[in-house]
């Protein structure tokens, strides 16, 4: 870059220039430790790379990361469709998986009235549901009888809040489980927003029978690295994979992360130094995390083994830009996988490893059909029935420590989940089952759904033969058969009354004709067979 001045005097000039460099990419290391009964350890890096040409000596870096719409493209260069290339089958090969985001964060649902001190239904009154972290996860309006229903709610305790202009904000605590129903009434006491009235219960009222599985502890890592201490944010190389120990017992992040509206940044806190076509590695984040051990199974995925996860919360206050992760177990590597960005308080299912402790089977039952619902009005007979459909997952653990399993059922158009059998979360297109399973023990998991469908009738059009259909079929009781049997009857007793009044009303006229005067000669008399019904009919044929 050039700068020409020209004329008198000195000037002050600010440069700045944009330079084309590449993407920094993000890498994270997950350290669990059963046996120290502490929380998993997060530490993460983003690596850099300089090829501008020149070297960075003590410059500011800030990393940037989100996801604007940016490309290049070449209009003017020819293209060809290319042909895929095939690899050779490897068994047990499975590429990283990124799983899909929550939809509905859980099963759960707390519902109740919502009543002034009078006991008449309050309308229109929100309700809202927060989680530990203050963020919310639900919310819904009563209805004009007071009724307030907040589903999809995550397992766990949750503050709810009703408030409504004129009443005192009410605030209690609920949380169920499992796909549980928590029933709480609230009772608004008439006066300003701004004040608040706290309701403690002793315990929330479960409707529905749950069970709660509660995650083992993972551990630390401490004692992770016992190589080079890691206070240089500079490396001259980057290997592949950070499970093998890169880092240290020393680790001191380096980056302070902030929100930049729809981005997010790691602004260093002090100059770095990286020399040209050379890359770094610079801490940016090192704190506990959330995690939970699982075990993935979506029959859909093609390989024959559940994958081994870990159930990420991002306990941080940060936002974990998206990269690849190894997995340490007791100092040893277990595997790695990726995930995509992470929100704060955000959950994600990341896979790592195949777990050979597992055998899967499943089995497809397609029940008959069954009527939920006849309704006969106005001469119009409709049937309202059900196709059942059952799969059931059998798993079999063959480890000598219990696995809890992450059932992945696909969500069916037009079908409806039944039976006891509830997810604890769902997806865009996916409904996740919780599934425990004892160590050399065998556990199934039914998933019982059913579709909806309906067909009408013409009660004058139904002949003889559809009524011994559904008689066979027994899709209507006996009292809709009796009165489907009536009307048959009445029906044939009327087409006999019309067929008789016609053979009465036929009649044989007999028409003479003939020519000449009236009493002369003779004519030719002729019988014409005369349907009349009509006394105007018989006045016309006469005619």
């Amino acid at each position: 870059m050039t700068i020409n001045t020209e004329g008198t005097g000195e000037r002050s000039l600010f440069v700045s220039y944009i330079s084309e460099v590449p993407v920094w990419k993000s890498t994270y290391r997950i350290v669990l430790n059963g046996k120290a009964r502490k929380d998993p350890l997060l530490q993460g890096w983003a690596i850099v790379d300089n090829t501008v040409g020149q070297d960075w000596d003590k410059v500011s870096l800030s990393l940037v990361a989100g996801a604007p719409q940016s490309f290049v493209q070449n209009v003017s260069q020819p293209f060809y469709a290319r042909r895929p290339v095939i690899g050779v089958s490897s068994a047990l090969n499975v590429a990283p998986q990124t799983y899909q985001a929550t939809m509905i964060p859980g099963g759960s649902r707390v519902t109740g009235m919502i009543t002034d001190p009078s006991g008449a239904g309050i309308s229109g009154a929100r309700v809202a549901a927060y989680n530990s972290n203050g963020e919310i996860v639900g919310q819904a309006f009563s209805t004009p009888s007071g009724q307030y229903n907040l589903g999809g709610l995550p397992d766990g305790l949750l503050r709810v809040e009703v408030e409504l202009a004129g009443f005192v904000k009410n605030t209690f605590t609920a949380g169920a489980s499992g796909g549980g129903m928590t029933q709480r009434d609230v009772t608004m006491q008439v006066g300003s927003s701004n004040q608040s009235v706290t309701v403690s219960a002793s315990s929330a009222q479960v409707m529905a029978e749950t069970s709660t599985v509660q995650g083992a502890t993972l551990g630390s890592g401490s004692m992770l690295g016992r190589a080079r201490n890691f206070t240089a944010p500079s490396a001259r190389a980057v290997g592949a994979g950070m499970g093998g120990g890169v880092g240290g017992g020393v680790f001191r992040p380096t980056a302070q992360a902030q929100e930049l509206g729809d981005l997010f940044e790691y602004k260093l806190k002090e100059p770095i130094t990286i020399h040209k076509n050379s890359s770094a590695l610079v801490p940016i984040v090192q704190a506990s995390i959330g995690a939970e051990k699982v075990s993935i199974w979506n029959e859909s995925a093609g390989i024959p083994r559940p994958t081994r996860a870990l159930w990420l919360t991002n306990t941080t206050n940060d936002t974990l830009d998206g990269g690849s992760f190894s997995v340490l177990e007791e100092d040893t590597f277990a595997g790695e996988g990726i995930f995509e960005a992470i929100r704060p308080a955000e959950k994600r299912l990341a896979g790592y490893a195949i777990d050979l402790a597992l055998n899967v089977t499943s089995k497809f039952d397609s029940g008959s059909q069954r009527i939920a619902r006849v309704r006969i009005s106005k001469g119009t007979m409709s049937q309202e029935y059900e196709v059942r459909e059952r799969k059931t997952y059998t798993f079999r653990n063959e480890d000598s420590t219990p696995r809890t399993v992450i059932i992945e059922h696909p969500v069916r158009t037009n079908y409806e989940l039944r039976g006891d059998t509830k997810p604890i979360e769902t997806t865009a297109s996916l409904m996740r089952f919780r599934l425990t399973i004892a160590p050399k023990e065998t556990a199934a998991l039914p998933v019982e759904e059913v579709r909806p469908l309906s067909s009408v009738f013409q009660i004058s059009s139904i002949t003889s033969e559809q009524l011994m259909m559904f008689v066979e079929g027994k899709t209507i009781n006996q009292g809709i058969e009796s009165a489907l049997r009536s009307v048959i009857a009445h029906r044939a007793r009327l087409v006999l009354a019309r067929n008789a009044v016609i053979r009465r009303e036929e009649v044989r006229l007999q028409v003479v004709v003939g020519g000449g005067n009236e009493g002369a000669g003779t004519g030719c008399l002729e019988l014409l067979p005369v349907h009349v019904h009509h006394k105007e009919d018989v006045r016309h044929h006469l005619h």
